[in-house]
């Protein structure tokens, strides 16, 4: 978010309307929803003499930009809320019958490029043995290590969002053909492969667990756990790894992306196990492992640096 003071609501019904189209007919996710709000709510808060959405200009919106650029906010937050003004403006004329769109003319800066940090094989390995090596906390369900253990095996078996995990049922793991039915981003489905680990990790939890149908992964009381709490858990380990990197659910998901790629996995292949709907958004792993390859070459042949 742009800024963390309150910013007092008006009545606005153009875009109150836009969120409820986004969120009945797009099925944007409250967090899409929540950031397209606040948006709106901060340029319409900032821009001095607002009056309406209709006589705003061009200019108006380079002037926003200029600013937001003063508070020397970073590229990647000034380009989301220029994201959710140009959604709007686009349902405006698509919708609404507007004719012109101010914001087309708009460049915006170009977004930095910021190389994913991923955690290397052995890290993962460390980490995902931890539920099991550590004691027991006594205020974790009897069943909490096979359950963290399934966890940090699914996610890094598949690539998952978090909120795709969450969101996974019992019904969704097919262990005849080894595959995890996912519902993403736009309620997009895909079918992902499970890794053995992975499928022997749930094994363990639902038997102990006494699981036999519902949301796959639970609370200790015993209701679909909450994307926060999957978090907490990665956090947990990564605490107790001592890991300089702070390992979070979407790192885990850079590193098996990572990974695959080091491994001789296609780009294209890549992209589909992630469900990226742009082949652009997964080409940033492929940085990575150039990275990674340049890192092993410099230190390994011995003509690699002139003062070798």
């Amino acid at each position: 978010m742009a800024d963390a003071s309150p910013i007092p609501q008006v009545s606005d019904p153009l875009a109150s309307a836009f969120i409820q189209f986004m969120e009945v007919e797009r099925r944007s996710s409250s967090r899409t929803l929540d950031l397209y709000d606040h948006a709106l709510s901060e340029f319409r808060h900032r821009h001095i003499g607002f009056t309406n959405w209709h006589a705003l200009t061009s200019d108006d919106f380079r002037k926003y930009l200029f600013e937001m650029m003063k508070r020397e906010l970073e590229r990647s937050t000034i380009r989301l809320h220029f994201a959710a003004l140009r959604s709007f403006f686009k349902w405006l004329t698509r919708r609404q019958g507007w004719t012109t769109n101010p914001l087309l003319d708009v460049q915006l800066p170009k977004q930095e490029k910021k190389l994913p940090v991923v955690l290397t094989l052995t890290q993962v390995v460390e980490m995902l043995a931890l539920p099991l090596a550590l004691p027991k906390s006594p205020r974790s369900p009897e069943w909490g290590p096979e359950r963290d253990t399934a966890i940090l095996e699914l996610f890094y078996s598949t690539g998952m969002r978090l909120a795709e995990l969450t969101s996974v049922n019992v019904e969704d793991v097919d262990a005849y053909s080894d595959t995890v039915r996912v519902i993403g981003k736009g309620r997009k489905e895909r079918l992902l492969p499970v890794g053995s680990h992975a499928m022997l990790a749930i094994q363990r939890y639902r038997q102990k667990a006494g699981i036999q149908s519902g949301p796959l992964f639970l609370s200790k009381l015993r209701k679909r756990i909450t994307p926060q709490a999957l978090a907490d858990v990665v956090d947990k380990y990564w605490k107790a790894s001592g890991m300089p990197i702070h390992v979070t659910p979407h790192k885990l998901r850079h590193s098996f992306a990572t990974h695959l790629l080091n491994n001789g996995a296609d780009l294209r292949s890549v992209q589909e196990l992630l469900g990226h709907a742009s082949l652009s958004t997964t080409q940033i792993y492929t940085h990575v492992s150039t990275q990674r390859m340049k890192e092993v070459y410099e230190a390994a042949h011995p003509r690699a640096k002139s003062n070798q």
